[in-house]
Formats: structure tokens, C-alpha cells, sequence
């Protein structure tokens, strides 16, 4: 399947409606959030569109040194397998790398380890301790 056209932005602001949407389109059970703070304090944030429709969302966090923490990657069901995720991830990194992060970590499900090795990403162990 061709990808739709879609354009990235970087450090946009979505409405929290949108987000929200597009992020109960991957997990149902996430509650409503203001995403505002968030963006603001975190290194970057990408967005995905489709004409004017969000589709895709990643950002990245810092330890305000060398680390960066890629989180909530996602593009929305009816758009996945047609490169879009790697777009977003390979634009995080460029963008992480520009802004003088040296590390980018991420955790993901078994079922994502393939999706992040072919961004390029390698295997490493961690650690990991739910509050």
C-alpha cells in the first residue's frame, strides 16, 4: 500500500481532544489527559497529519544531559504499516541528536522488538520498577 501523504511536525502543539483520541485508538484504557505540561517540559514532540487529521504522535524526554527517552510512539490503526512510525522514530532521533542527546532509550512490548531494531535500536538489559 502507498502511504498516504502525510506531513510531520515537530514541537506543534495538538489540541488535547485530538491527542486523546488518537491515543484511545491504541490504548482504550488510558483516561483523558492534558498533554500541555507534558510537551512543554520534554525535549521534543513530533505529530503526524493526514490533510488536517492527527494520525501520529511521538516525544522524547531527557534527563536535561546525554539521555533521551523516546515515549508514546503511535500512528493510528487505520494508517500503521506504511512507514509512518519509522518516520516519526528516525525524526526523534535526527532531532534528539541536534538538540545534544547522545543516548536514545525506549522500552517496548515483544511484540514492537522487531519494529525498533529495523529504526535501529539494539537489545540491551534494564531494569524496571512499577510505582
Amino acid at each position: 500500500m502507498t502511504p498516504p501523504s502525510v506531513t510531520l511536525k515537530i514541537d506543534s502543539f495538538p489540541d488535547d481532544n485530538s491527542l486523546n483520541i488518537l491515543m484511545a485508538s491504541a490504548w482504550p484504557e488510558a483516561p483523558p489527559t492534558r498533554f500541555r505540561k507534558s510537551l512543554e517540559t520534554c525535549l521534543l514532540h513530533i505529530t503526524a497529519h493526514h490533510d488536517d487529521r492527527l494520525i501520529g504522535f511521538v516525544k522524547v524526554a531527557t534527563d536535561g544531559a546525554v539521555h533521551a527517552f523516546l515515549l508514546d510512539p503511535i500512528v493510528h490503526p487505520n494508517f500503521q504499516h506504511q512507514g509512518i512510525g519509522t518516520r516519526l522514530v528516525k525524526e526523534a532521533m535526527m532531532v534528539a541528536s541536534a538538540r545534544g542527546a547522545h543516548w536514545l532509550h525506549v522500552d517496548f512490548e515483544p511484540h514492537l522488538e522487531a519494529f525498533y531494531f529495523q529504526c535501529g535500536f539494539t537489545k540491551t538489559q534494564a531494569g524496571l520498577y512499577h510505582l
